[in-house]
């Protein structure tokens, strides 16, 4: 007799945020913030394994080339990992990759961001790279979560930003694949069932 699959379900996109404090390393200071503070604006989570590691330091330098890029959008960054944010500040120092980071650095030690996100890996004390797009409501709009031997494409966390602030915006409209501001939308109706 076949025994049947768990089904594995993950209701985290429309749902808000936890309340949840953590301490960040953000311009050469240590201070304790909780994820209501960023209420208001739209906030990027960017999960990671590990400081002093391979595929993070080429992921946080890309995001942080485009730093710039999100601010304009309103929206925050913040890297997260199961480090200290002493750790943090080390590896600010040490590296030039993340000598460019300048949007916060959060330390989730006790991993409760991780779990709180799906994203902990229980028997390594990391996370996985998950990447996650909040609105100013703190409802969870998009979601990404690799395997930790893919690093993630910063270019792509943007265009998913500004595809979930158009919606927003245009409510009654959808964004297709590969959609970028200034391409055609859909408007979802019975005239399109079929004609696409």
């Amino acid at each position: 007799m076949q025994q049947e699959k768990e089904i594995i379900s993950h209701p985290l996109i429309n749902q808000k945020l936890p309340e949840i404090e953590f301490e960040i390393f953000h311009q050469e200071e240590i201070r304790k913030v909780k994820l209501s503070d960023y209420q208001g604006k739209w906030l990027v989570l960017f999960f990671y394994p590990a400081d002093f590691t391979f595929i993070c330091p080429t992921e946080l330098k890309e995001l942080a080339e485009s730093y710039g890029e999100f601010k304009k959008l309103d929206a925050e960054v913040i890297s997260v990992s199961t480090d200290t944010v002493f750790t943090h500040k080390a590896w600010h120092d040490s590296s030039e990759a993340i000598k460019k980071v300048t949007f916060p650095m959060a330390a989730d030690p006790a991993s409760r961001l991780c779990q709180a996100l799906g994203v902990y890996i229980p028997n390594e004390g990391l996370a996985l790279r998950g990447s996650f797009v909040i609105n100013p409501e703190g409802e969870i709009k998009t979601m990404e979560v690799h395997d930790n031997s893919i690093g993630r494409s910063s270019a792509e966390l943007l265009r998913k930003l500004k595809a979930a602030q158009f919606v927003a915006k245009h409510g009654d409209q959808v964004c297709p694949a590969s959609w970028e501001p200034g391409k055609d939308s859909l408007k979802p109706g019975l005239d399109l069932v079929g004609k696409i």
